[in-house]
């Protein structure tokens, strides 16, 4: 049986938090490119993506 996919905020990919690292892991894209576009939505949207980012920080659960 195959396993499920679950996000996480990642350990080994984590600059700040992890978030960004566990989305790029888990999406199977490089985190530099998720943190990128990260910035740029941040960027675009006065300061929404840093609000985004807390509360991605707060709801996903940690890896085990």
């Amino acid at each position: 049986m195959a396993r499920q996919k679950r996000l996480y905020i990642s350990k080994k990919n984590s600059i700040i938090a992890g978030v960004c690292g566990g989305i790029g892991e888990y999406l199977g894209v490089d985190p530099t490119v998720i943190r990128v576009l990260w910035v740029l939505l941040t960027l675009l949207s006065m300061g929404f993506g840093i609000v985004a980012y807390i509360l991605a920080w707060v709801i996903m659960p940690e890896q085990s």
